[in-house]
């Protein structure tokens, strides 16, 4: 989290703002409303692209700014500007104020403290030298190109963003985070007999860039891409129909992100908009299935000490052994709902509106050996890398590709397959859980999620899991 003289440098010793004054307008904004607050953002950020043996791209990037929100009711007001300014914001605060026009609401209390720190808050941009990055990227073609005469190309790239941010509420309470975030992807082809395949793997998290720029780091993944495009090289078209589908540790969570965690965000449960509205109590899934969305993870890339509204994040059970338990909640839809906030109240930049948004969303630990769920079936699929997939919240149906995956014949792994996709329904789905692995795991750090049109870094992770019945999009004829 920020200390104060870092938040007093960024936005108040070098801009047009002096903090007092500042309180002042938010106070004068907020007046008659039930909630809100001002947040303020200075953000770093760069990328590499390195492709077909050359630097692509090279970016660096600074942003700051300001967004105003007065809450009254469902109503809100929302303002928001790149200059700093006493200026910017008296003006911001004369439009916010049109919804609390005549209100008397009784401005909500501030959250909590939040006496922690999740990941460092040093600037991981300003450590590692220019060059450095880019050797790196270097190394991760040459590495890939000479570990198979097959490699035809190789995409590799580097970003990195270091954000501060502050919550200035009225009344003057504030709440503050500084959040570095880094990602390393490798993207490898090869070609045999005329045949091209592609692999991929990226790992990422809120540290540093020291852990990626690792020789082990980056090696792993460029041997993990390679791995994915050599065993593609082999793939059958997949089979269609209804089947077993056991589906893997780690990344393969994104499916429950995706098809379950949307549908249990405070918003679309207010508004009955999601399949899981009013359903808290209610069976759910099969039991042996519990889901949470945890904040608290250290350094992972989900994680938020604070979220965007100044709430602590939290580990929020949301479906315990089947059973639906709760929503993730901001504090406007956890005040119309009667709850608590949750800490996902969330926004891409100040330039966005906060909404319940997941951080790392997983399910736990069952009580399985993996390798006795993968005996355990005669015929079926499995699934362990996925790409793209849609999801519609209201129904809950779901379609999700497979960039790697499996027969599974007699309780053995037989052929690879390609163009394989899973079809179903969130809550229909949970609740053809057959097994549940003890082998959960979290995503390498890669995960990015998308709602009303804006993006947030986010993590997934699952055990292995037996899904009976579901529905296989394939290929073969």
């Amino acid at each position: 989290m920020t200390d104060i003289n870092t938040a007093n440098k960024l936005f108040f010793e070098n801009t047009e703002m002096d903090r007092s004054s500042a309180e002042r307008l938010v106070n004068d904004a907020l007046s008659g409303a039930d909630d809100g607050e001002l947040f303020l953002e200075y953000r770093q950020s760069e990328g590499f692209s390195f492709d077909d043996g050359r630097l692509k791209s090279a970016s660096f990037d600074t942003t700051q700014g300001f967004g105003l929100r007065s809450v009254s009711g469902e109503a809100t007001g929302f303002a928001h500007a790149s200059e700093l300014s006493e200026r910017a914001i008296q003006q911001a605060a004369n439009t916010v104020k049109a919804v609390t026009a005549g209100k008397s609401g009784t401005i909500a209390l501030p959250p909590a403290g939040a006496n922690r720190a999740l990941y460092r808050d040093d600037n991981p941009l300003a450590e590692i030298p220019f060059d450095a990055k880019v050797r790196t990227l270097e190394a991760i073609d040459a590495y890939a190109r000479s570990k198979d005469s097959r490699v035809v190309q190789v995409s590799a790239s580097l970003s990195g963003s270091w954000q501060a941010i502050e919550v200035i509420r009225a009344g003057g309470a504030r709440a503050g985070d500084i959040r570095p975030l880094v990602r390393l992807n490798v993207s490898v082809v090869v070609e045999q007999n005329g045949r091209r395949e592609n692999g991929s793997h990226g790992t990422g998290g809120r540290t540093g860039y020291d852990f990626y720029l690792k020789e082990e780091t980056w090696k792993s993944a460029v041997d993990e891409a390679l791995r994915q495009a050599v065993v593609n090289l082999d793939s059958v078209d997949a089979p269609a129909g209804e089947m077993d589908v056991i589906v893997g540790p780690g990344w393969p969570g994104i499916i429950l992100h995706e098809a379950v965690g949307h549908g249990l965000e405070g918003d679309f449960n207010r508004k009955k908009t999601s399949v899981f509205s009013g359903l808290i109590g209610e069976r759910v899934a099969a039991p042996g299935v519990t889901v949470v969305d945890d904040g608290t993870i250290p350094d992972r890339r989900g994680s938020l000490s604070v979220d965007d509204e100044g709430t602590a994040s939290s580990c929020t059970t949301l479906i315990e052994d089947g059973i639906l338990v709760g929503y993730m909640q901001d504090r406007q839809n956890a005040r119309l709902m009667g709850v608590e906030p949750t800490g996902n109240g969330r926004r891409e930049s100040f330039a966005h509106q906060p909404m319940p948004r997941m951080t790392n969303t997983y399910m736990t630990n069952g009580t399985e050996d993996p390798e006795e769920i993968l005996s355990s079936v005669k015929k079926g699929l499995y699934a362990i890398n996925f790409g793209g997939g849609q999801v519609d919240i209201t129904s809950g149906k779901f379609v999700f590709s497979c960039t790697e995956a499996y027969l599974v014949e007699n309780g053995k792994l037989t052929s690879p397959v390609k163009g394989a996709t899973l079809i179903g329904t969130g809550s229909e789905a949970l609740k053809k859980v057959k097994a549940v692995g003890n082998d959960m795991a979290l995503d390498s750090g890669i995960g990015t999620c998308g709602k009303g049109g804006q993006s947030v870094p986010v993590g997934v992770g699952q055990p292995t899991m037996l899904l009976g019945g579901l529905t296989v999009g394939g290929t073969a004829s």
